[in-house]
C-alpha cells in the first residue's frame, strides 16, 4: 500500500503575493463557466483553479490533486489568493465547464511585458526564431492503471503529446497543444504544425518535419523554415554550387548548395520555391538499442555525421544558418525543465481538458520566472524560487541569487 501523503502545512507554502500578482489578469475568467450555473452557488472559479494549478507548478511539497485541495483549506492560500475551500470533487469535475482557449489572452498579455531580444541571426533575419516540436507524457505506469484511470468520457489514456512552439531568442514557450500520444491522423505532428502557421516566423524543425507539402505552406504564410533533412535525401540535382568560405570550413562547414528536390512529374510533391541545403559536419551516430531499457543503448535515428540543413533563405550567411539550427536544442532543454522541474511528469487531471489547462498554466509559469528574474528559467533560478515559496529562502536570498546570474545579452 502507498505510503500515505502528509498533509501540507501553511509554513510550507510561502511567497503568495508573487501569484497574488496574477490576480488582475485572472479576474476576467473569473465568470467562465458559471453560465449554467442557474443557483449561483458555484465555490470554485476558473481564476481560482488556475492559481492552485499554478501553486502545484512552483511547490515541490504538492503532487497531487489532493494536495491541491489540503492547500485551499489553508487560511493563508484563502486570504491571499482568494481561493475557498475547494473539494477533490470540484477540483476532478472543474475541467466539464473550463475553456483552455481563455488562457491565451492571459499568455499573450505576459509575452508583451517581456522585452524583445534578438542574439542568434541578428542583422540576417528578422522573423521570429521559433523551434517547434512534441514531447510525450505518460500517465500510466502499469496496464493495473488503465482500469480506473479513465477521463469523464469512459476513455483511457496511457500518454499525451504536448506540441510546443518555443521561442529560441527569449528562450519561452509560446504555446502547447495538447492531444493524444498516437502521431497520426489530425494528431500527426506535421498536421499540428500546419493549424498554428504564423507569419513572421522562422520555423527551426528536425527531420521529422521534413516534408515538402509543409515547406510550401510554411512559406505561403509569410514565414521561413530551417529544417533538417534526412541523411538519404537526394541532392544530386544541383541548381548552383555555393562557394565555402575558409572560415565557414573551420566551422565545419561542408557544403552550401541550391538544389531540386521531389519528384519531376509530380508538382505537388514538389517544393514551389528555391530549396538551399547547407551540410554540417557533425558526430557520427549509430543506434545501439533502446534507452530505457535495462543494459542501455541510445535512442533516435542514426546519423552518419553529417546534417543536412534545408531552408528557404538564400541569402544568409550558411555560418547563421547552422547557427540558427544549433539552437534547436533550446526546446529539448525546455521539455526537460517542462517535466522535471516544474512537475508535469504528473498530470493533475486525466480529461483533456485538465491536461491543456496545466499546459497553459506552466507557459505562464515559466514567463512569470522570465518576468520576476529577468532571465529563462534555469534550473538553480526555479530552485531558488521553490526554496522561497516554501520559505526556506528570504527575499534577499533570492535578489543575491540573481544579481550573480550574467546579464541577458
Amino acid at each position: 500500500m502507498a505510503e500515505k501523503q502528509e498533509a501540507i502545512r501553511s509554513g510550507q507554502i510561502q511567497g503568495l503575493k508573487h501569484l497574488k500578482l496574477l490576480l488582475p489578469l485572472l479576474r476576467e475568467l473569473h465568470e467562465v463557466g458559471c453560465a449554467r450555473d442557474k443557483a449561483g452557488n458555484r465555490k470554485l472559479h476558473y481564476d481560482q483553479y488556475c492559481l492552485l494549478v499554478l501553486l502545484f507548478l512552483f511547490n515541490p511539497v504538492m503532487r497531487s490533486l489532493r494536495a491541491l485541495q489540503q492547500a485551499s483549506e489553508l487560511h493563508k492560500v484563502q486570504r491571499k489568493l482568494g481561493v475557498g475551500r475547494t473539494s477533490l470533487g470540484s477540483l476532478s469535475e472543474a475541467t466539464d465547464v473550463f475553456d483552455p482557449e481563455r488562457l491565451t489572452g492571459i499568455i499573450g498579455q505576459l509575452l508583451s511585458q517581456l522585452p524583445a531580444r534578438r542574439h542568434i541571426g541578428q542583422g540576417h533575419v528578422s522573423q521570429v526564431l521559433t523551434a517547434v516540436d512534441g514531447t510525450i507524457v505518460q500517465t500510466l505506469s502499469s496496464l493495473a492503471q488503465a482500469a480506473y484511470m479513465r477521463d469523464k468520457h469512459g476513455k483511457t489514456h496511457s500518454a499525451w503529446r504536448f506540441h510546443t512552439h518555443f521561442e529560441i531568442d527569449r528562450s519561452v514557450p509560446l504555446r502547447m497543444d495538447v492531444t493524444s500520444a498516437h502521431n497520426v491522423g489530425k494528431n500527426e505532428e506535421k498536421n499540428q504544425l500546419r493549424q498554428r502557421l504564423a507569419p513572421d516566423r522562422c520555423y527551426v524543425l528536425d527531420r521529422w518535419y521534413g516534408e515538402f507539402q509543409l515547406w510550401n505552406q510554411i512559406v505561403a504564410a509569410g514565414s521561413s523554415y530551417v529544417c533538417r533533412i534526412r541523411d538519404n535525401s537526394n541532392l544530386q540535382h544541383v541548381v548552383e554550387e555555393r562557394p565555402v568560405s575558409t572560415e565557414a570550413q573551420q566551422a565545419g562547414l561542408l557544403r552550401d548548395c541550391i538544389v531540386k528536390l521531389g519528384r519531376k512529374r509530380k508538382s505537388s510533391a514538389r517544393p514551389d520555391h528555391p530549396v538551399r541545403v547547407i551540410l554540417i559536419q557533425a558526430t557520427p551516430h549509430k543506434r545501439t538499442g533502446r534507452a530505457g531499457r535495462k543494459g542501455g543503448g541510445t535512442a533516435g535515428p542514426a546519423s552518419d555525421g553529417i546534417l543536412r540543413i534545408a531552408t528557404n533563405l538564400l541569402d544568409v550567411p550558411a555560418q547563421v544558418i547552422a547557427d540558427i539550427y544549433k539552437h534547436r536544442w533550446l526546446i529539448e532543454l525546455f521539455f526537460r525543465f517542462f517535466k522535471h522541474m516544474l512537475g508535469c511528469r504528473h498530470l493533475l487531471s486525466a480529461d483533456a481538458v485538465g491536461v491543456q489547462i496545466q499546459a497553459y498554466c506552466a507557459i505562464i509559469a515559466c514567463l512569470l520566472i522570465q518576468l520576476w528574474t529577468g532571465g529563462k528559467p534555469t534550473l538553480r533560478t526555479f530552485e531558488m524560487i521553490c526554496l522561497y515559496l516554501q520559505g526556506w529562502a528570504n527575499l534577499s536570498e533570492v535578489q543575491a541569487h540573481l544579481a550573480k546570474l550574467k546579464p541577458s545579452a
